[in-house]
């Protein structure tokens, strides 16, 4: 990669570091404000009906977003057709997930509030159609956009929910602000799609054949991405059956603190994912090394964090949330390890998508998110809530390192990636 690849990627990552940083403070500040005014029966409630509704979200998706930057990587010249393709896409499958919800809450117990919640918060997937816009920019490298469309939309979010607390608002209005947040990043979206980078969406076209070509790729991530869903969701709807919201409140503090640093790995597979599909086309090497670098990178990352948590659980939780929640701090001790298992699975992501092995990731999340259900029905009542972490963290196991082992087609990935050795390239 030359001088002024580096200089792209670098500045892209820093737009991107630098508004993930803005809405960790933000969220962190503005996040355990309102779990403090809600408390956790309430904020548990609220949490397990977001959670409910991810369940579902990935259906919405369609497994679309790498495929769809991996297309645009590959041919920029096809850009209206693969953003309206899969525009026309994201729309159909995010409207079929009201019907679907209703069907699915005739299955709970949930009374009319819990249910209305649960509709008002799924309402705003319909808006995040409009993500595709975020596709070409991670294509072309200009995330920048994307962070200033998120930074606005974090500010307005932010100020109302410090005006919901002042004015002592019931817990209906937190859930509108959700969807009202998705209209706002959508239209910031447009905006800069229109603006910065003189493109319309009215230049958009679906076409069957493209879409055909995306799903025949994509299906098995719609897949993977409604078990990884399941798996990392169902946790917190269980928790709510057996034990109740208390639990889940206390459950949810915890798992906000562990998402702050989700943005890391997060963010850097992202970046470099354009860099690693081009890589793979010149040189195997290259490519191998730089997934090699990132994995290690990210995995001395997350062994300087988990530890300096680990040991102040009870410190950050209570300075955080109050004394309220104080029983989310062992829940905490054990589930900030999960960042380690969760950069492997970026890893895995990004490596299996670069190889067009979508189908191997939706087998290894379905075993997994049945696997999880199970343990987590056993652990959660032997354990109560702390052994929902302990299934997760299982079961995170399993589906990012050993059923990639089991497979001779992904050993590869253990083998040569997933090794402290920074393989030389001077190319790199």
């Amino acid at each position: 990669m030359g001088h002024e690849g580096i200089r792209r990627y670098g500045a892209n990552t820093a737009w991107l570091m630098g508004e993930k940083v803005l809405r960790m403070f933000m969220g962190l500040f503005v996040g355990i404000w309102v779990a403090r005014y809600l408390g956790p029966e309430q904020f548990g409630l609220l949490s397990y009906a977001q959670s409910f509704v991810f369940l579902f979200t990935a259906i919405a998706t369609l497994g679309l977003d790498s495929i769809v930057v991996r297309e645009l990587v590959k041919d920029n010249s096809q850009r209206n057709v693969l953003l309206g393709t899969a525009f026309t896409l994201k729309l159909i499958g995010s409207l079929c997930i009201l019907p679907l919800l209703w069907l699915g809450v005739q299955f709970t117990s949930n009374d009319s509030y819990t249910n209305l919640l649960i509709f008002i918060i799924a309402s705003g997937t319909i808006f995040q159609s409009f993500n595709v816009i975020d596709f070409y920019y991670q294509s072309s490298v200009l995330s920048k956009y994307v962070a200033f469309a998120n930074t606005v939309t974090l500010a307005i979010s932010s100020i109302i929910k410090i005006v919901l607390i002042l004015n002592e608002s019931s817990l209906l209005a937190f859930a509108i602000v959700g969807v009202f947040d998705t209209v706002v990043l959508s239209l910031g979206l447009i905006y800069f799609y229109w603006q910065k980078t003189h493109h319309s969406l009215r230049e958009w076209q679906f076409d069957k054949v493209v879409a055909k070509r995306l799903l025949a790729d994509s299906w098995p991530l719609a897949i993977a991405g409604l078990m990884f869903v399941t798996y990392s969701r169902v946790d917190q709807v269980m928790i709510q059956y057996m034990i109740g919201n208390n639990a889940v409140g206390l459950y949810s503090a915890s798992q906000k603190i562990v998402e702050v640093f989700y943005f890391l790995p997060l963010i850097l597979t992202r970046v470099f994912f354009p860099a690693i599909v081009n890589a793979k086309e010149y040189s195997i090497e290259i490519y191998k090394s730089r997934l090699n670098k990132l994995f290690l990178f990210l995995m001395l990352l997350s062994l300087l964090i988990a530890p300096i948590i680990n040991m102040n659980t009870r410190l950050i939780v209570t300075a955080l949330y109050g004394e309220d929640f104080l029983g989310a701090s062992e829940i905490l001790s054990w589930q900030i390890w999960s960042v380690l298992l969760i950069s492997i699975g970026y890893i895995n992501g990004l490596w299996l998508i670069s190889e067009n092995k979508q189908i191997i990731l939706m087998k290894n999340y379905t075993y997994a998110a049945f696997l999880n259900i199970i343990i987590n029905y056993f652990f959660i009542n032997i354990y109560g809530v702390i052994g929902a972490v302990y299934a997760s963290i299982v079961s995170q196991a399993l589906v990012y390192y050993l059923f990639l082992w089991l497979r001779k087609d992904t050993r590869f990935l253990v083998r040569n990636i997933y090794r402290i050795k920074v393989l030389k390239s001077k190319n790199v």
